[in-house]
């Protein structure tokens, strides 16, 4: 579709085209800053996690400690609850119980704004289908009192034209859904990849605590 026919087809969408444009622009908007973001969150855990957990396996949890604490990635967060209360109980399941504290803050902050991406791709397919039925209701308004000679071709003119907003609509929702199907999948790895940390971190502070009770 060249520039001139995509203008073209725009315009003869009526005004249900504009409000559609704005959702789907609004909707990628969220999905870009959302996928750089989440790219960005998933390397800092990545890099903060390759330094930390040789740290824990040598048993320096004070250093882990320290590390985590200056670190701002969403890994370092949760490590940092749970190796705040090894360090004062020591006990497991007070680690745990932090971690998973921890991981409740984490959770809505990676899941922020996802939502609104499908459901502008909602909006986007609901507005096509209101401005197709709009122009229909007007194409037959005029046809009823158009030339009965003529009826047949303003009928389905009039209908071409109605039909633009409902692709235009599908051509706007079907993208913002794919984006958000892969934001959905990026966080869910990410959360994956933090529960998976956390108990990596738990069976390691514990077999060091152990190899220590064995060894004195």
């Amino acid at each position: 579709m060249g520039f001139y026919s995509t203008v073209a087809f725009f315009q003869k969408g009526g005004v249900f085209m504009y409000p559609i444009l704005f959702a789907f622009a609004v909707g990628m908007a969220i999905a870009f800053e959302r996928w750089v973001e989440l790219n960005r969150i998933r390397g800092a855990n990545q890099k903060i996690w390759d330094v930390l957990l040789p740290v824990l396996a040598e048993g320096e949890f004070d250093k882990a400690r320290d590390m985590a604490t200056k670190d701002k990635s969403s890994l370092a967060q949760m490590l940092g609850m749970g190796l705040a209360r090894q360090g004062a109980v020591r006990r497991r399941e007070d680690i745990e119980i932090a971690m998973e504290e921890s991981m409740m803050e984490i959770i809505p902050q990676l899941e922020k704004r996802t939502p609104y991406v499908a459901l502008l791709a909602n909006i986007a397919t609901l507005l096509g289908l209101l401005g197709t039925i709009m122009g229909l209701i007007q194409a037959f308004t005029a046809v009823s009192n158009a030339n009965p000679a003529e009826k047949a071709d303003l009928l389905s003119a009039s209908i071409s034209v109605a039909m633009n907003t409902t692709a235009f609509g599908l051509m706007s929702a079907i993208p913002l859904l794919l984006f958000h199907a892969k934001l959905t999948s990026t966080t869910g790895q990410i959360v994956d990849s933090l529960e998976m940390a956390s108990v990596k971190a738990l069976n390691t502070i514990s077999n060091y605590s152990k190899r220590r009770f064995e060894g004195s």
